[in-house]
């Protein structure tokens, strides 16, 4: 654990162009609810198995300690990304196995709606976690994982100015299957990514 100045708890709402995040709110759960519920078929091959009460209330709750627990140790942050034009919550980003000391690193998890995915939401997210990893949290990699066949994702990371380091295999136990990745990473100089929509 560590305690830096910017894991309070009044951490401010981060603003992209097309985007704004804020950390996860009990009072959520309805439309996270809905959007995941509506999604599942589309999330369910590049996530891991969803439990019975994937959507319950309860493992909402239990879904929220974990995130403020992950928070008050310093070793994730987990946001919902808001369409900065509607309010509408369109998915959500973790920046998480944050790690300081000779490693100043962390690994980004993502996930969109189905209705508001290729629009260019998700690739605005993950530019404004990545700014707020290297300004804030002073961190010099961020790590992401992703299966080889999600092309999406692929573009996602791409555009955000990721590149491709190699092939972790049997990486993550993805939808009950081990599943090879792809490692990418982007580095603190390493130049922004294309202005381009995923």
């Amino acid at each position: 654990m560590f305690a830096l100045p910017f894991f309070r708890r009044d951490l401010p709402a981060l603003k992209g162009d097309r985007v704004t995040l804020r950390v996860p709110l009990t009072n959520d759960y309805r439309e996270w609810s809905v959007l995941r519920g509506e999604s599942r078929a589309f999330l369910e091959p590049w996530e891991p198995r969803w439990n019975p009460d994937e959507l319950d209330r309860t493992a909402w709750r239990h879904r929220l300690s974990r995130y403020r627990e992950d928070y008050a140790q310093g070793t994730a942050i987990a946001f919902f990304i808001f369409d900065k034009g509607n309010g509408k919550l369109v998915g959500g980003i973790t920046l998480g196995n944050i790690r300081h000391g000779v490693a100043q690193s962390g690994h980004i998890g993502y996930w969109i709606g189905e209705r508001y995915s290729g629009r260019g939401l998700m690739t605005d997210a993950v530019k404004v976690v990545t700014r707020f990893a290297f300004d804030t949290l002073r961190l010099h990699r961020i790590e992401a994982a992703c299966i080889p066949d999600n092309a999406r994702s692929i573009r996602v990371l791409e555009k955000a100015g990721f590149r491709r380091e190699g092939l972790l295999r049997s990486y993550l136990r993805i939808n009950g299957i081990w599943q090879d990745h792809y490692l990418y990473a982007r580095i603190e100089d390493d130049p922004p990514g294309a202005e381009t929509k995923d």
